[in-house]
């Protein structure tokens, strides 16, 4: 059965990495402290402008960062062809420590030139009111039975950031992503998806394995099936990447462990917040409903359907945010009242991720399919654990690597060419001078030459000249003769000597 849940839903990389602000296990939170969250190292500053005329041009692939007061509005044009589907994402990232309330949130929408909304989403905190980066994104789709927001043109994308009067009315920082996914080359059904499996199965086999979250959607640790264990922090939010491809099912659970400290009598609503995002950061499906007393706990997030293109016409928000195939995001945030309750020390954290069905063949996009697809490199990245950062990294150093080795070939064998040219430029006469023909009297140096391009045509099918290893040279012998071999033979090597293996 499905759930309705409501509305809130490859360039080589800089080889330099961004040095973030990093939490110590058990380090607690000061108010107004930073968050640790990694911003992308190549996003780019931008400031969005109060009137959409004005605001500046966002390119797609790209990142940027930005900043939002409460009750801002900040506006950006982005140009759109009549073809592609359009996401821009907002993550919201407020200091720690900050207040924020039940209805706090970053509403990013796209409107087209007459100031239509094509879409919005909106980044908020829910019952887990506690500062942490949350986030969504706004769309431009191509339907064939829309007439608004078909057109190719300028559109303007608008965050608003909207909070309670209790909050704490520090600005926010913002990462904005913008993709394309270009359309399909054939136009298909537009009826999701109505069957599928959503009964979880059962514990990934092969036990526990360690491996440590990042702190933002840039550095998300890569995970792939399994049972992975990590700390965590009270006040810290925790990212994890996993590819799933067309045709594959995702099921995500995760366990806090037990305390070793407290009176047995403490406790903390919305413990854990778990959120799931898909390759554009939507919001895919979210829980904070953890009651924690001390004792180990578990959530698992409602199963979801099988990624597939039609599941974008889901009435189901859920649903339809399994609409390509690619990285998709989890994020796990601790409390910052565990802390008070039970001590700063890190909290046991397991997540158990299952990835079911066999990966299918993608639509029949028009253009290349970017961010929305699984590469090999993207299944290697997810078996090592390596981040979208380090993976980059690798990747441009096996092609440093082999563009040296492909030098390094290229040089050796000029090298040896221009020394075998060398050594024969260093045994011919220059000028027009004569030299002694064999027998003969004076020929011009023309005729040598000739001679000399024969030895040459002797050298290339027998082998270097002497100095390479090879036996010496033959004695030279009169014209039209050759030396004798050891069986009475003529060889006729001339001043190169036998070829190599007699």
């Amino acid at each position: 059965m499905k759930r309705q849940r409501g509305r809130g839903r490859v360039t080589l990389a800089a080889m330099a990495a961004m040095c973030a602000v990093a939490a110590l296990p058990g380090q607690a939170w000061a108010a107004g402290e930073p968050s640790p969250y990694t911003f992308d190292d190549e996003a780019k500053p931008v400031q969005g402008t109060p009137v959409n005329s004005t605001g500046p041009e966002l390119t797609a692939g790209s990142t940027y960062k930005d900043s939002i007061k409460p009750g801002e509005k900040r506006y950006y044009r982005i140009d759109l062809d009549a073809t592609s589907n359009a996401y821009v994402s907002a993550v919201a990232v407020p200091r720690l420590g900050t207040k924020v309330a039940y209805a706090d949130k970053l509403e990013v929408s796209i409107e087209d030139r007459s100031g239509s909304e094509c879409s919005d989403g909106e980044a908020t905190f829910g019952s887990a009111t506690y500062a942490r980066p949350v986030a969504d994104y706004a769309t431009r789709r191509i339907e064939k039975d829309s007439s608004s927001c078909q057109e190719a043109g300028a559109y303007y994308v608008l965050l608003e950031r909207t909070s309670e009067a209790t909050s704490t009315p520090e600005p926010w920082d913002v990462e904005i992503r913008f993709l394309s996914e270009p359309g399909l080359k054939e136009a298909e059904s537009t009826a999701a998806p109505e069957n599928w499996q959503s009964a979880s199965p059962a514990v990934p086999g092969g036990g526990p394995q360690k491996r440590a979250g990042g702190t933002g959607f840039h550095d998300a640790t890569s995970l792939e099936q399994g049972e992975w264990q990590d700390e965590i922090a009270p006040g810290r939010t925790l990212f994890y990447r996993v590819p799933v491809d067309w045709g594959q099912q995702l099921f995500v659970s995760a366990d806090i462990g037990n305390s070793t400290s407290g009176d047995g009598l403490k406790s903390v609503g919305n413990a854990m917040a778990v959120a799931l995002h898909n390759p554009a950061r939507g919001l895919v499906d979210e829980d904070s409903s953890v009651y924690y007393d001390g004792k180990q706990k578990a959530m698992a997030l409602d199963p979801l359907p099988p990624v597939a293109y039609k599941n974008r016409y889901d009435s189901d928000t859920s649903a339809a945010a399994m609409r390509f195939a690619g990285w998709y995001y989890l994020s796990v945030t601790l409390s910052p009242e565990m802390s008070e309750a039970f001590g700063d020390k890190p909290f046991p954290l397991t997540l158990r991720v299952n990835v079911t069905g066999q990966p299918e063949a993608g639509p029949a996009y028009d253009g290349p399919a970017g961010d929305f697809q699984v590469t090999e490199e993207d299944r290697a990245a997810a078996d090592s654990g390596k981040n979208a950062d380090a993976a980059e990294k690798s990747g441009t150093m096996a092609v440093v690597a082999a563009a040296g080795i492909g030098a390094g070939t290229v040089l050796v064998l000029g090298l040896g060419a221009w020394t075998l040219l060398v050594r024969r430029r260093d045994g011919a006469p220059e000028g027009p001078a004569t030299v002694p023909a064999q027998g003969q009297g004076q020929v011009p140096a023309a005729q040598h030459a000739q001679a000399g391009q024969a030895q040459d045509a002797s050298a290339a099918a027998y082998g270097p000249p002497p100095g390479y290893g090879y036996p010496p040279a033959q004695p030279q012998t009169p014209h039209g003769q050759s030396p004798q071999g050891p069986h009475g033979q003529g060889y006729g090597y001339g001043q190169y000597g036998p070829p190599p293996g007699r």
